[in-house]
């Protein structure tokens, strides 16, 4: 059926029609929110035949039916979207793999005690080449606390807290 052999005007008016009575229940049952929305969604039909917006809104529609009547029917088109999704799978691996390389590049590379990495020395704090070791620490050591006794009972927390906020 071709845009020309609709009888556009008598199609619109009924559709707005149809949904205006719907909308008037709606406005009934549901409020009047539900009822001017409704009534909203029922204008369109009438707004696009007044403003000539019809032929355009005909267009768009056959070429939206014409591309999914092809992708559905056509086994080319399904081919490619096996390969697309291929594709997408091939990039979920190749990131899982890539954090996995950086996580273990991390790891082997970490100090030891002695300032030497798993690779070799440590270079030089001074930041030039060839620079010595600062003599004293940039920051003062942390002190550390004496350690609590183990308790078992379940104030213990409590009780450390109320104490740090000298609070006994």
């Amino acid at each position: 059926m071709s845009y020309d052999q609709i009888a556009w005007l008598p199609l619109c008016a009924g559709l707005t029609a149809a949904g205006l009575v719907l909308s008037f229940l709606a406005l009934r049952r549901r409020g009047a929110a539900a009822g001017l929305r409704g009534a909203a969604w029922s204008l369109i039909p009438v707004a696009a035949y007044l403003t000539g917006a019809l032929p355009a809104l005909w267009q768009a529609g056959t070429a939206v039916a014409g591309f999914l009547t092809g992708l559905v029917l056509s086994p080319m088109v399904w081919a490619g979207v096996a390969v697309a999704g291929l594709s997408a799978v091939l990039f979920l691996v190749s990131g899982v793999l890539r954090g996995r390389r950086l996580r273990a590049g991390t790891t082997a590379g970490k100090r030891t005690r002695g300032g030497e990495t798993a690779t070799g020395p440590t270079p030089p704090a001074g930041g030039a080449a060839g620079g010595t070791a600062p003599t004293q620490p940039l920051r003062r050591p942390v002190q550390s606390r004496p350690a609590a006794p183990a308790a078992d009972d379940d104030l213990s927390d409590i009780e450390e807290i109320l104490k740090r906020r000298g609070i006994s």
